[in-house]
């Protein structure tokens, strides 16, 4: 509605309080109100760049009691501002209900670009960045997390996680059961003092971290399925399809070219081997 205010998603840091932009402290400043994951959290950043606003709690123990108040206070004109402890809010946080509980009340949800810790994982990980797949936390129960991994044991994009310390080893172990030995970059404590990106195997991860303490937040980049490569037809087979379409009337040259096509060969290896059969 045209009275109803705006709810703006606001990224933070992820660790260094200098990757913020200037539009997300513009919009911080001008905001009637910061919603915030942890207000002891964002307080510390508010500070920082000398920002005063009225800070109200908004986290997944108290959503469903705070998410009609936030609706409310948007109707009534009033801009709330809605952060996460660090990186993107509605990314494996509670922002995400309200987002999606203001587009239903037709209350406009204005999106700012900012840090993210899932993209700056993948970007530094070294594997492949065209194609991935954002999981996430794996659930807490081992046997509901086998299950989601066993979905993904043919998926040939890279996959995301987020992964706690305690249960990283455990974790480590269950991907590596399931979908075997592959490439991994685990990236800890981003843009922190204390940062580290291991790329590695899935074994040599757990034997890492069989010996090495886990400490801080992770992002777990695993490398997809790589595809099987298919057999090459022996040359009997090539000289079969060739002759199948010859006999459909196509000429030596048009049956080569269609045999190649059809078996994503190059074309002359299939026109070698016809000329030295037909010796």
């Amino acid at each position: 509605m045209d009275n109803y205010a705006t709810l703006y998603v606001c990224p933070t840091p992820i660790g260094n309080l200098k990757d913020i932009t200037l539009r997300v402290l513009e919009t911080l400043e001008a905001a009637d109100i910061i919603a915030a994951e942890d207000t002891r959290h964002t307080v510390k950043l508010l500070n920082h760049y000398n920002i005063k606003k009225k800070l109200i709690s908004y986290h997944e123990h108290n959503k469903a009691k705070m998410q009609p108040i936030l609706i409310e206070m948007l109707k009534a004109g009033k801009t709330v501002a809605l952060v996460s402890d660090a990186g993107m809010p509605g990314i494996s946080d509670p922002g995400s209900d309200i987002i999606a509980a203001c587009i239903k009340e037709n209350i406009k949800v204005e999106v700012l670009p900012g840090a993210n810790a899932a993209i700056t994982a993948l970007v530094s990980s070294g594997l492949n960045t065209e194609s991935f797949i954002f999981i996430g936390f794996l659930p807490k129960k081992i046997s509901e997390a086998r299950k989601i991994l066993e979905t993904l044991n043919d998926e040939k994009r890279t996959m995301i996680f987020y992964e706690t310390p305690h249960r990283l080893l455990k974790i480590l172990e269950l991907i590596k059961e399931v979908l075997g030995d592959r490439n991994i970059s685990i990236a800890r404590e981003l843009t922190k003092i204390h940062e580290q990106i291991l790329r590695l195997t899935l074994q040599e991860a757990v034997a890492y971290y069989s010996e090495n303490e886990p400490r801080g937040e992770y992002v777990l980049i695993v490398e997809g399925r790589k595809k099987e490569k298919e057999p090459t037809p022996d040359d009997t087979a090539i000289m079969k399809i060739v002759e199948q379409y010859k006999s459909e009337g196509f000429s030596t040259k048009d049956a080569i070219i269609k045999a190649a096509q059809m078996l994503g060969l190059p074309r002359n290896i299939v026109y070698d081997l016809i000329k030295t059969s037909s010796k």
